[in-house]
């Protein structure tokens, strides 16, 4: 497989289940105490080695390109000021050698067609997709686990985790053969099932690593649950052809998607990296 070096970030979403909040912000500008959750998210991509980032953005999302770019009068005044600790903060959020692409979805047809939106930027490499609202705490980046599981068995790798049958419909949930304590190879793969439809509790969570072959079924996929074109589908079609493996990643996932794995992530990780003990 060649170098993954490149990621996609889908985060063209309008975030409603944090209105009003995100009624002008970004849902991936929300903070977990001092970062917004797209910056966790790129830190573990550019750890990962990956050091070109395509974010697939819609309306209302140039807060995030004004972030990852420079602000040299902000810089200016923390110079003057001799805030170095804080310049540094400002200027590291994109370290010199990664670069930043943006790529506009047109309209919210799925997580399929954001992906899809990506390919001219990707071209035909083989990439990683991270979703933001899956904030992962991890000793080693998730997806620098999943490049090398994808580099050990020249394959797409999706991130999955165990979860209570009765939450199968929330995910995309994957039906596979075991192949060592953290890789199963994938034989099916469904779209939020019914608890009593679903062919597993293993479920697909927001990270992934796929070939470029996925772009052609992408493209052949047709509007799926929700009335989108669903990766899990485009997938599903890929899995026919080649081998595409499942790994169980280590480190502790918050699904930043609604409130409570929000508030969650944010006391978690005030403990931890801030040391501050909610009353």
């Amino acid at each position: 497989m060649q170098p993954i070096r490149k990621a996609v970030f889908p985060v063209a979403g309008l975030g409603t289940r944090f209105l009003p909040a995100t009624k002008a912000m970004p849902k991936e500008m929300l903070p977990v105490v001092d970062k917004p959750l797209i910056q966790y998210a790129v830190e573990e991509a550019v750890e990962a080695g990956i050091t070109d980032l395509i974010f697939v953005t819609g309306r209302n999302k140039r807060a995030i390109e004004d972030h990852f770019d420079s602000v040299p009068e902000l810089e200016t005044q923390l110079e003057d000021k001799n805030k170095q600790e804080m310049l540094a903060v400002v200027r590291d959020v994109v370290p010199a050698h990664v670069n930043c692409v943006y790529i506009r979805q047109r309209a919210p047809l799925g997580l399929g067609h954001a992906v899809l939106t990506a390919a001219p930027v990707v071209g035909n490499e083989p990439f990683a997709v991270l979703l933001a609202d899956d904030l992962i705490d991890a000793d080693r980046p998730v997806i620098g686990q999943l490049i090398d599981a994808a580099r050990a068995h020249s394959a797409s790798v999706l991130g999955v985790q165990e979860v209570p049958q009765e939450e199968t419909n929330k995910y995309g949930i994957v039906a596979s053969q075991f192949v060592d304590e953290r890789t199963e190879r994938v034989t099916h793969m469904v779209e939020k099932p019914d608890p009593k439809d679903a062919p597993s509790n293993l479920a697909v969570v927001g990270r992934y690593v796929l070939e470029a072959a996925i772009f052609e079924y992408l493209r052949n996929t047709k509007s799926g649950a929700g009335n989108e074109i669903q990766l899990t589908d485009g997938i599903a079609a890929l899995l026919r052809d080649r081998p595409v493996y499942a790994y169980r990643y280590e480190g502790q996932r918050y699904d930043c998607g609604n409130k409570a794995g929000m508030f969650e992530a944010t006391v978690a990780y005030g403990r931890k990296y801030h040391g501050l003990i909610p009353r």
